[in-house]
């Protein structure tokens, strides 16, 4: 059996708090996540969604556990290690889309390709562009798209980075309810093409059983990993 693509055994997050008491924001969690399996993460606000997938991706730092992304330990890697494997293994999309308004979409997909040092990075990026549906918009800068076409733009950026898991917080968080279910539609169907693994934060039930599996927190603790019968 192959290695999983995400593998958390163990993971605490806890901070102290003025009175002397300390604050458990994750505890004791333990999932492994397949090769192009689709997860959901679903919970109430403050249930430690956030604090998790900041976790996963090793821009936070637990008080005890582990994380393996892609065979690394990530908490027995410095910093730059860290950002490395993250870099090289993890792509973002977020409920405020994160474009940088100074760059027009395409100027926004290409960067972190040539920041990675890809070849042909204009030509893969117009690509995804295309794929997306903004063939039209490579010139345009965020703020003359819409929020569905700056999340596109977004999704062009992340998937042309081939990463191996998709990390989607609240993707449709900031989108009326026609534009989100197009994204949403988008996604699923680029994570299929792509074989990316993909886990998705949200708080809509019915998105969330789109997926191949759903994975409840309350209160910091995960108390359901489900199978779903219709995952995408």
């Amino acid at each position: 059996m192959s290695q999983p693509v995400l593998a958390v055994s163990g993971l605490n997050k806890q901070v102290p708090l003025a009175d002397g008491g300390t604050l458990h924001i994750l505890q004791e969690i333990d999932f492994s996540v397949a090769a192009g399996e689709t997860m959901a993460i679903v919970g109430a606000s403050g249930s430690g969604k956030s604090t998790l997938l900041g976790l996963l991706a090793g821009l936070d730092v637990p008080s005890s556990g582990s994380v393996r992304l892609a065979g690394h330990d990530l908490f027995a890697l410095n910093e730059d290690a860290r950002a490395r494997v993250r870099g090289e293994n993890i792509g973002f999309v977020f409920q405020a889309f994160q474009l940088l308004p100074a760059l027009t979409a395409l100027e926004n997909v290409m960067m972190p390709l040539e920041l990675a040092g890809r070849s042909g990075a204009r030509e893969q990026a117009e690509s995804w562009l295309a794929r997306v549906g903004l063939k039209e918009r490579l010139a345009h800068y965020p703020k003359h798209l819409s929020g569905g076409e700056q999340q596109r733009v977004a999704l062009a950026r992340a998937f042309a980075m081939k990463p191996a898991l998709l990390l989607a917080d609240e993707p449709t968080g900031n989108l009326d309810a026609a534009t989100g279910r197009q994204i949403i539609d988008l996604i699923f169907e680029l994570n299929r093409e792509s074989g990316t693994t993909l886990m998705l934060v949200t708080h809509d039930e019915q998105l969330a059983r789109a997926c191949h599996r759903l994975l409840r927190l309350r209160a910091g603790r995960m108390v359901e990993d489900t199978v779903e019968a219709h995952g995408a």
